[in-house]
């Protein structure tokens, strides 16, 4: 057995490497690019103390977890995204259940071993800040008096904090309703162009850090600062124009834009945990787990140190016209029914809400209502 079978059947096994070496494969894995077959388990069979599996097992977890799907299949948006619409997940309607933590239940049962306990392993919430300030710079200001928002720009110039976009003191009372919450700010901090831009000033992220640092203590809630990029050429994301708190090793792409090149070039720069993982146009598991898991790169299949943490929900996706669309009650209910999946899985938590989108959306009172469920 190799060493990516044996990581695969440790992780079906929740991490428990002696349960994991009762587990014995009935053949050799073909790692030849398949789809697999959705509509029943793979085979399990107790023999004695151990239990006999069928490669499917491996191959259908590594299918999902290596995102093996998008070589297969190379209908890309405009953004160069691979949505669920073009998955095999939403095409079968089963982006909502975990399949691969389906597995691990029945793998599990059938080794007569503990299941999970029902709560979450950890609860990560995670903003991405594509801007800090709508009209705090020359283009937004600009723009904004073009559109004859000339009151809000003036404001934003006087006092940052009167930015419609500047929700950060409000997003942290929040969160503080889980306290034992880690807080993930994704940050831009590249020289890339387009969307990367504009990046911010050192005085504004240091802003936005003294924002955090009262709750931080008050509350013992662990704030990061992780990379918000598109631009992954070596002298962008190498660029330190900003003496920032940013850790270079936590990612999220911007659209959530995501391929097995994009994430080979995120290992090949030290990122060592990415969060993008989720399809822009429908929330559920791309990943088809709700755990954080290794990628294994489906061209060369190899184990690599980079951690693909499941994104549960990203705020557009509920409520984007050219998305789900779901009124306020809607996504409530749909998010619940989410959020307990992960819970029975003793899965992780990923929540993505952008501080720009309180401004004028449902997702003010949303927000707040779904961390009180928490």
């Amino acid at each position: 057995m190799g060493d990516i079978e044996r990581y695969i059947i440790e992780f079906l096994c929740y991490g428990d490497t002696k349960v994991a070496q009762r587990v014995r494969l009935s053949s050799d894995v073909d790692w030849t690019l398949r789809y697999p077959q959705l509509d029943q388990v793979p085979a399990m069979e107790r023999v004695g103390d151990e239990v006999i599996v069928s490669p499917d097992l491996i191959y259908n977890t590594f299918f999902f977890i290596s995102r093996a799907e998008e070589l297969l299949n190379d209908k890309r948006d405009k953004h160069g995204r691979f949505m669920a619409s073009y998955s095999i997940l939403g095409e079968k309607n089963r982006l909502q259940t975990p399949l691969i933590d389906e597995y691990s239940r029945v793998l599990l049962k059938t080794l007569d071993a503990p299941l999970p306990t029902a709560e979450f392993s950890a609860i990560n919430l995670t903003h991405d800040v594509d801007t800090i300030a709508y009209y705090h710079h020359l283009r937004g200001a600009l723009g904004g008096i073009k559109r004859g928002h000339w009151k809000d720009v003036y404001a934003s110039w006087k006092d940052i904090h009167k930015d419609p976009a500047f929700t950060f003191p409000w997003m942290m009372k929040q969160d503080a309703q889980v306290p034992n919450a880690n807080i993930i700010f994704f940050l831009k901090d590249t020289r890339g162009k387009g969307i990367d831009y504009p990046q911010y000033k050192t005085s504004l992220i240091n802003r936005l850090s003294t924002v955090n640092q009262p709750l931080n203590t008050r509350k013992k809630q662990a704030v990061y600062f992780g990379l918000h990029s598109s631009a992954l050429e070596a002298e962008a994301i190498a660029y330190r124009g900003n003496i920032s708190p940013i850790d270079y090793t936590l990612h999220r792409s911007h659209y959530l834009s995501c391929s097995v090149d994009r994430m080979q070039k995120l290992v090949d720069f030290g990122v060592t945990d990415d969060y993008t993982m989720a399809f822009p146009d429908q929330a559920g598991f791309r990943l088809q787990t709700t755990r954080p898991i290794r990628w294994i790169n489906p061209k060369t299949i190899t184990l690599t140190p980079l951690t693909l943490h499941p994104l549960t929900i990203m705020d557009c996706t509920l409520s984007n016209a050219n998305y789900m669309n779901l009124s306020e009650d809607e996504a409530f209910i749909f998010v619940t029914l989410l959020i307990e999946r992960v819970r029975q899985h003793n899965g992780e938590l990923n929540l993505l809400w952008h501080n720009s989108i309180f401004c004028d959306s449902y997702h003010k009172s949303l927000y707040p209502k779904i961390l009180s469920s928490l």
